[in-house]
């Protein structure tokens, strides 16, 4: 009889509680939601880690046929003439030229529109102008593209009688104004988390809002600034559509703006077209 009611104490003991099995439910659900993010953190990894996989692979098919040596130091692309080379430093040309031109545009334009929209604009203008700017961020490139083809450049030539129609000179400055809305915004928002009391405290100090934006603000937000430059840089190297409209697609071994060149990428983007490489057929060595 004493073993039968020790039997029943130890089974009252051992049955879960309602709280219990509310919080073991609860670390169960908790457990899923942590495996969806760290299995969506790992898909986004091994995305990366294919797409560099694909290059490499691709990359050593390439340098089979080519030496690393004339690839980096060949002034010349011309992988459909009979005697075909494959220097890459035209194209880089292009893309450095190209990206230097647009940052030396959207770099100062940017940031004095991110301090303004910060520091001296109303309420009212602020919440109607960064709405604008975030817009144009997603007007199409192809529609940027005509615009440097035939608005921007024809007022260049006004200027420069001698600037071909196709040149790096026009669209650097629209891929300028594209990136322009990047470095606005996210500088903007920069600023505007520095502490009011540092504002508050350069103010007492006699100072102007000129120099609280320019001396304290701005340094107090570099790191965010710093974030939307490296963002307009990564834009601008790898704009296609604007390039590959306004600029000739051309690959010259050229740093002079009033040229015509193409870029890595715009060649990239309509060198499959050409119907004597046919590389979506066959994977040669142009592709």
């Amino acid at each position: 009889m004493n073993t039968a009611n020790q039997v029943s104490d130890n089974s009252e003991k051992l049955q879960i509680s309602p709280r219990l099995a509310k919080n073991f439910g609860r670390n169960l659900k908790e457990r899923f939601i942590e495996f969806l993010l760290m299995l969506s953190a790992l898909s986004a990894v091994l995305i990366t880690v294919a797409i560099v996989a694909i290059l490499l692979y691709e990359s050593y098919a390439f340098f089979e046929h080519v030496s690393v040596y004339d690839f980096l130091t060949d002034t010349q692309w011309t992988p459909l003439f009979e005697d075909a080379h494959y220097g890459i430093m035209s194209l880089v040309s292009g893309t450095l030229t190209i990206s230097f031109v647009a940052l030396a545009f959207a770099i100062p334009v940017g940031t004095i529109a991110a301090i303004y929209l910060s520091e001296f604009a109303s309420h009212r203008t602020r919440e109607t102008v960064k709405p604008i700017l975030e817009l144009l961020a997603g007007v199409p490139t192809i529609a940027f593209g005509y615009f440097a083809l035939l608005l921007i450049t024809p007022l260049l030539q006004m200027i420069f009688p001698d600037l071909p129609t196709f040149n790096m000179l026009g669209p650097g400055i629209v891929i300028g104004i594209m990136v322009v809305p990047y470095i606005a915004s996210v500088s903007e928002d920069a600023m505007r988390a520095v502490p009011m009391s540092m504002r508050e405290g350069s103010y007492a100090m006699g100072a102007t809002r000129f120099q609280t934006a320019l001396r304290v603000v701005t340094p107090a937000a570099i790191s965010g600034i710093i974030a939307a430059y490296i963002l307009a840089i990564s834009r601008a190297i790898g704009e296609t559509m604007v390039v590959a409209i306004a600029a000739g697609q051309q690959p010259n071994l050229t740093f002079n703006p009033m040229e015509s060149a193409a870029t890595i990428t715009a060649y990239i983007s309509l060198g499959g077209y050409n119907s004597q490489c046919c590389w979506f057929c066959n994977g040669n060595i142009h592709y």
